[in-house]
């Protein structure tokens, strides 16, 4: 049975999107199957990885809002064993569609119950709010995982954060896969300030793996690839790669 995880932060610019992105090619690296579903309007991850929107004929919005199969949606990538079900901006849109359907935020996790032998490991990418999408995503999965800036106003809303994710988690009968480190930078002192704090809150949750700050990791959505395939050597992707080991040394 497939795990399903939801890659979720309120906040926006954390890595969201680069973390569900290289998480899954680097478990598909590792031989992991792996299946990506974009629910952020943004449709970053599709374009990330080299889906052209404006030639695709159905998205997740329709497999939302007219309950259409998800197979008739799933592209290939260039990755093996890494699939997408991609989206594109008409995705605004389901916010205002969901509010009058019957069981409105169940639509994802139905469309994925015949994918769950398919998959090792179904990842969603969540938008950076707590709209029907995310409480779709969040109703689908099994766990939540959350990227943080190593950044001062993480540090500030982190009380806020914690509250928020444990409302969640029981709302959604949710677990916590972890708390990762996204753009750190071990020069500066705030980014160890915002480690030692958010390891107080969260405690072992938090992964040892840092992702650093790199030009590569940043530049490689524009060419279409994950981290490594676009820059197979780099920083970057050898800390996702790191990542996705202790994420897999982590499943019972």
């Amino acid at each position: 049975m497939s795990k399903v995880i939801s890659i979720a932060n309120q906040k926006g610019g954390v890595g969201k999107t680069t973390t569900s992105i290289n998480l899954a090619a680097s478990l598909c690296h590792l031989g992991q199957e792996c299946l990506l579903i974009d629910m952020d309007p943004q449709s970053n991850t599709t374009s990330g990885l080299g889906i052209d929107k404006d030639s695709l004929k159905k998205t997740i919005y329709d497999v939302l809002i007219d309950e259409i199969d998800l197979e008739g949606v799933i592209q290939n990538t260039a990755m093996d064993w890494l699939d997408i079900a991609p989206a594109t901006t008409s995705l605004i849109s389901a916010e205002i569609d969901l509010v009058n359907l019957e069981n409105r935020e169940k639509k994802l996790k139905f469309a994925l119950e015949k994918f769950k032998k398919v998959y090792k490991y179904i990842i969603i990418d969540c938008p950076p709010s707590l709209g029907l999408l995310t409480i779709n995503s969040l109703v689908a999965a099994n766990t939540i995982l959350i990227p943080m800036q190593c950044e001062f106003f993480a540090l500030e809303g982190l009380g806020q954060l914690s509250k928020t994710i444990s409302t969640l988690m029981q709302e959604f009968s949710l677990d916590l896969e972890g708390v990762l480190f996204t753009m750190f930078d071990s020069r500066t002192n705030l980014s160890g300030q915002v480690v030692d704090e958010v390891k107080k809150f969260f405690k072992d949750k938090v992964y040892e793996t840092k992702i650093p700050r790199t030009v590569k990791l940043a530049e490689s959505p524009s060419f279409g690839k994950p981290a490594i395939l676009y820059d197979p050597t780099g920083k970057g992707t050898s800390a996702y790669l790191d990542f996705a080991k202790e994420f897999l040394s982590k499943q019972s």
